[in-house]
């Protein structure tokens, strides 16, 4: 089975083109005025209905409140929401019953330790996503173009998918899913020309990569 690729952090329709006709299974949009990937409602909207029909849409999201959760909801139409924050395995649940949808939690990872809520987090969510835990002066929880020691993943047994993201780019994502024996992986920098900015010819290669056509 192929694993599934989601390309996150786009903010065009170009982009986000480029990464439907590369075959992406996911396609992220951020929700987090902090991060250079940020889209506002209206431009929500617009690629929402580009993407329908086409790959699940993925609405980002960091310690949001209902209020804001409704409102993107609201215009994007996810297929899952992300949740990129300090969220407890209580809010998580709360969001999943609250809004209908599926949920996705991503838990940083430095070291072990920071793996000790895994099965709380797996007895509320969909899908997990294993991404690099920020630095401390990070201004934002992802996208940081920072890998994790992705044997920290080895032996976890998990009964729902579980994705990897964090430092990933087309020339290591095939290693990562090997190493890992991730379902899915989650690219947003290793993408990119510069924050934010994403490439054509860099999503296309990515998703390539990581599905073996290269």
């Amino acid at each position: 089975m192929q694993p599934i690729v989601k390309i996150c952090g786009l903010k065009t329709p170009e982009t986000l083109t480029a990464a439907l006709d590369a075959g992406a299974d996911m396609v992220g949009f951020v929700f987090f005025s902090k991060s250079p990937r940020h889209i506002d409602l209206a431009m929500a909207e617009t690629l929402g209905w580009q993407a329908a029909g086409k790959s699940l849409k993925v609405a980002l999201t960091v310690d949001a409140d209902d209020t804001a959760l409704a409102t993107i909801v609201a215009a994007l139409h996810p297929d899952l929401l992300q949740l990129h924050g300090h969220e407890s395995p209580e809010r998580v649940a709360e969001i999943r019953a609250r809004f209908g949808l599926p949920v996705m939690k991503a838990i940083g990872v430095a070291d072990a330790a920071d793996l000790k809520d895994v099965k709380s987090y797996e007895a509320v969510a969909d899908r997990l996503l294993f991404d690099a835990k920020p630095p401390k002066d990070a201004a934002h929880p992802g996208g940081n173009g920072l890998a994790f020691d992705w044997s920290l993943l080895t032996g976890l047994d998990l009964s729902i998918p579980s994705m990897v993201s964090g430092g990933l780019d087309p020339a290591n994502v095939a290693e990562a899913l090997r190493r890992t024996q991730a379902q899915g992986v989650d690219v947003s920098s290793g993408v990119e020309t510069a924050p934010g900015q994403k490439d054509p010819a860099k999503i296309t290669a990515f998703v390539r990569a990581a599905k073996g056509k290269d």
